[in-house]
């Protein structure tokens, strides 16, 4: 247990703060540098699910719009054929009224069996007539209004004898039309050229109907598909949300191993991350042992020095200058002792402590050690609190912690403790106040220093505080020192911790 030190007056600073430099701070998650130009690292960081929900529903899309557009096309040519083959048939029963001889009876053009031809301007047109001829030797369907009968435009197929045109083009009313021209040779009589249109906005209307139609069906089945897909992601992955969950447990301390069963491919990882936890173990037990030995081993002859100094002349200087140094060797290895069993065991996973207990604890010691000072210890502990870690190193930590404010508070020591964030990284921190003396800003650092005590009046070894801020870096923590609002030192520790399952429920 420490005081405060005074040494080399660092650059003055309101509150300083220690931990492991470098690390990631309790409670908070790696971050990702961006991926640059491409924009894609991002997904690096999704979910499995998302990123197979999100691939299999653009693709879905893309699939069902591809699809889309293919039908929408091969729909409209049939549509253009069977539209074409109706006024084909116009087509050549004009065809073969002209190849009846000109002086018979039987050449007519007025009947098609089609009163839509007699109506004006009624989008049904046929015309006849020899290739340049003028407006007044055209012959023409009734319905067909002062101007003659123009050619399909970009029409499609060979000009010729015998050979049929068509494509689209517009009337006199600017009504869209779909026209077939037919070349149709009589010999020595010449060429006569058949144009026959009918209003193309049925082939548009007819494409409306089935546009609409298959966008219907199309996302009808573009949503089954999605909940598909979710389904089949969601019963795929379920192995792995299960051991997810299953080392969450470990995590927690819920559990030391991951049992259960799984399919082959996940097995095999079940299986080395139980191997691991297991080797964790042993290598855990074996730095205890090891520790535990090296600690007997230095200490005994030190305990040995020690009575043989005090033996003979015990007050002699040769005496004193050995028990004080034996004393600080003592000091040394049990600081460096402790520091490196704590940083065999901070990794340890399931492994928690809870905090209530052992503040209670604590604060009935100290109440004890510091009787005659009648010191008031307040504390406030959110119920459930839990320190991931050993129980020895937390109560080393808070213990030099309120052992500290306590040799310096006149009359109060404060001791909180509250669980901040929430998820994957939540943290654990504990402040302790006193209404002592303080520190001013540049002796803040200076009583972090290993070994150094402010006032040597008082009892300690100087190793306290720096004890503290060891531990909680070792824990991937830090420790704080400002000012408090009862008008002493403030300590601040953070460390990983949380609430536990019982108190969040």
């Amino acid at each position: 247990m420490t005081g405060r030190a005074a040494a080399e007056t660092p650059r003055p600073t309101d509150t300083v703060e220690t931990g492991l430099a470098g690390g990631v701070a309790p409670g908070s998650a790696p971050v990702s540098r961006g991926f640059g130009w491409l924009g894609w690292r991002p997904w690096r960081k999704r979910s499995i699910a998302v990123r197979l929900a999100v691939s299999a529903l653009i693709s879905s899309a893309l699939i069902l719009l591809i699809a889309g557009l293919i039908l929408s096309t091969l729909y409209r040519e049939t549509t253009e054929r069977a539209f074409d083959s109706r006024l084909l048939v116009y087509a050549n029963d004009l065809a073969t009224n002209l190849v009846t001889p000109a002086d018979s009876e039987a050449r007519s053009f007025g009947a098609l069996g089609d009163p839509r031809f007699d109506l004006p301007l009624s989008g049904w047109y046929w015309q006849v007539g020899r290739p340049n001829a003028r407006p007044r030797d055209l012959r023409t369907s009734r319905s067909l209004v002062g101007v003659p009968l123009q050619p399909p435009d970009n029409a499609v197929g060979e000009a010729g004898a015998g050979q049929l045109r068509k494509g689209y083009g517009k009337a006199q009313d600017d009504r869209p039309l779909r026209i077939i021209e037919r070349t149709v040779d009589l010999g020595e009589e010449g060429r006569y050229i058949v144009r026959v249109a009918g209003p193309s906005d049925e082939i548009d209307a007819d494409m409306r109907r089935f546009t609409l139609a298959l966008t219907i069906t199309f996302s009808l089945l573009g949503l089954s598909l999605g909940l598909t897909t979710l389904l089949q992601i969601r019963f795929g992955l379920a192995p792995l949300i299960k051991l997810r969950a299953a080392l969450g447990a470990i995590r927690r301390g819920e559990a030391d191993r991951i049992s259960g069963e799984y399919p082959r491919d996940i097995a095999p990882l079940a299986g080395e991350v139980n191997l691991l936890l297991e080797t964790n173990r042993e290598i855990l037990e074996r730095a205890r042992t090891q520790v535990g030995n090296l600690a007997h081993a230095l200490k005994t002859p030190l305990s040995i020095i020690v009575n043989e100094a005090s033996a003979g002349d015990a007050n002699s200087e040769l005496a004193v200058k050995v028990r004080e140094q034996a004393a600080v060797m003592r000091d040394q290895v049990n600081y460096h002792l402790d520091r490196a069993r704590a940083a065999a065991l901070a990794g340890a996973l399931g492994t928690f402590t809870d905090v209530e207990p052992v503040v209670a604890a604590l604060v009935r010691t100290f109440g004890k050690i510091f009787y005659d000072k009648d010191l008031t210890f307040e504390t406030s502990i959110t119920p459930g609190l839990r320190f991931r870690g050993e129980r020895q190193d937390f109560e080393e930590m808070i213990g030099n912690l309120v052992d500290n404010a306590a040799k310096w508070a006149h009359s109060r020591v404060s001791i909180r403790a509250e669980v901040i964030g929430q998820g994957e990284y939540p943290h654990l921190i504990v402040t302790v106040e006193d209404d002592g003396p303080g520190l001013p800003p540049e002796a803040r650092v200076a009583v972090l220093a290993r070994g150094r005590r402010l006032d040597e009046t008082k009892p300690g070894s100087g190793l306290g505080l720096s004890i503290v801020s060891d531990l909680a870096a070792l824990y991937r923590g830090r420790l704080r020192l400002d000012a408090a609002a009862l008008g002493g030192l403030r300590a601040v520790i953070e460390v990983p911790g949380d609430a536990s399952p019982a108190a969040q429920a």
